[in-house]
């Protein structure tokens, strides 16, 4: 390659992120000369529609709809791919890949689903594969894992990772809108698709935090090894009695390492109002993460949006470019270094808040206590309401630490016991302490 020319690069996908990345290369034109020592050239962009009218000027001939024009063009030096999708982008990626491209992506889905082949076959060709913008859009949270924090051993890792429940969650808790209305609001703001089961479920979340665990932890973490429950069952009573009790509910992303055991998990939690991810607010994204050394630190910024996510994948370019200029491409990837072990239900620890509607008369609460400190799990905080116009109280707790399989164990007998009536929620409580 001739550094005094330019380095030409093949855009897949020109919507929103896609976008950014052409506006963001034109606009910083200068800085990236700066780095690189030479221009960048946006040479070909693979589109559904060459017509359509779009936010960001480009060249009617810098469009194609034939994606072999992108990726066999021999003058394209490195991929760009922010169009989405899994089976059909993997095909493509493989294949600019043994074409010794070298491939920047934000595909969160993708790289979650079939990252560990991608990355090998990257290094079998000496290409770099980078992924910064697939986790929390402009937080340079992959980037700090593997550079910023290469030296320490990371115990856990814990986030809010998605834009759209932070959004809904952060409604439902400051005006008490319900769950439908913000959902319609959010699409309506275009933070959540028409279809919003991804994120609502958690699995966008899921794979974020199986990428995440898999660089944390050096492990082979698949998509399957994350525990998944999402948003749609959370009441505006489940919010309300979180707040008497001094805790904000959150959808947490947990990675955990205990040993050499792990957990990862996501799912709705209650953090106390004074830890720092309770005050992550509307779309924002925020992760904690604890190193053995370095302590706690937390990483806050948008988690998506078409300049934040642009930002962290022309900065992956930037890697790549360097790493051109260096002769180094392809030795970036680091094989993971421990053997995937995942914790038991009797491994996992942690707080609970239960919410149960038992029969209103002497001696109810106590058939409760004895299920649980049958097992040696005591309470922290008790509430204890009737409820109108039912012979029916109910009774709010949060546990202190206690196994899942434990918990699970005593909510079965709970719902096996005459005098209670429902359990109407079940949460994971976080933050309260120390690990």
């Amino acid at each position: 390659m001739n550094w005094l020319e330019s380095i030409s690069v093949g855009l897949l996908g020109l919507g929103t992120v896609g976008s950014g990345v052409v506006k963001i290369i034109e606009d910083h034109q200068d800085k990236l000369i700066h780095l690189i020592g030479c221009p960048v050239k946006v040479k070909k962009i693979l589109v559904q529609n060459t017509n359509k009218k779009r936010d960001v000027h480009v060249e009617p001939s810098q469009l194609t709809t034939n994606v072999h024009e992108v990726i066999e063009d021999p003058d394209i030096d490195v991929i760009i791919e922010v169009m989405g999708g899994i089976e059909q982008t993997r095909e493509y990626l493989l294949e600019a890949l043994n074409r010794k491209k070298h491939v920047v992506t934000a595909n969160k889905d993708l790289m979650a689903v079939y990252g560990t082949e991608l990355l090998k076959k990257a290094t079998d060709n000496g290409c770099d594969l980078f992924y910064e913008a697939s986790v929390a859009g402009g937080i340079p949270i992959l980037r700090t894992l593997v550079d910023g924090l290469a030296s320490d051993r990371i115990t856990k890792m814990m986030g809010i990772v998605n834009g759209t429940t932070n959004f809904i969650l952060t409604k439902m808790s400051k005006y008490g809108t319900p769950y439908e209305e913000v959902l319609k609001e959010a699409q309506r703001l275009g933070y959540a698709e028409a279809d919003p089961t991804s994120d609502v479920e958690g699995l966008d979340a899921a794979r974020k935090m199986a990428i995440l665990a898999r660089l944390g932890f050096s492990m082979e973490v698949d998509l399957e090894d994350v525990e998944v429950k999402g948003i749609t069952d959370i009441t505006q009573e489940d919010i309300d009695y979180s707040k008497r009790l001094g805790y904000t509910m959150k959808l947490i992303g947990i990675a955990h390492r205990s040993g050499d055991k792990i957990e990862v998990s996501v799912q709705p939690a209650l953090l106390p109002d004074h830890h720092p991810l309770a005050s992550v607010q509307d779309e924002y994204n925020a992760v904690y993460v604890y190193g053995e050394a370095v302590g706690e630190t937390m990483f806050y910024g948008p988690g998506a949006g078409s300049l934040p996510t642009a930002t962290a994948v022309v900065s992956d370019l930037v890697g790549v470019l360097k790493n051109m200029r260096l002769g180094v491409n392809g030795r970036s990837a680091v094989a993971p270094q421990y053997q995937k072990q995942l914790k038991a239900p009797e491994e996992i620890f942690a707080q609970y808040f239960l919410r149960i509607h038992v029969e209103d008369q002497v001696g109810a609460f106590s058939k409760i206590t004895s299920l649980f400190s049958d097992r040696g799990v005591s309470f922290e905080k008790i509430l204890q309401l009737p409820l109108k116009n039912k012979d029916l109280a109910e009774i709010v707790i949060v546990t202190h630490k206690a196994s899942k399989k434990d918990f699970e164990e005593i909510l079965m007998e709970l719902r096996d016991l005459q005098v209670v009536k429902e359990v109407k929620s079940t949460y994971r409580v976080e933050g309260n302490g120390l690990l």
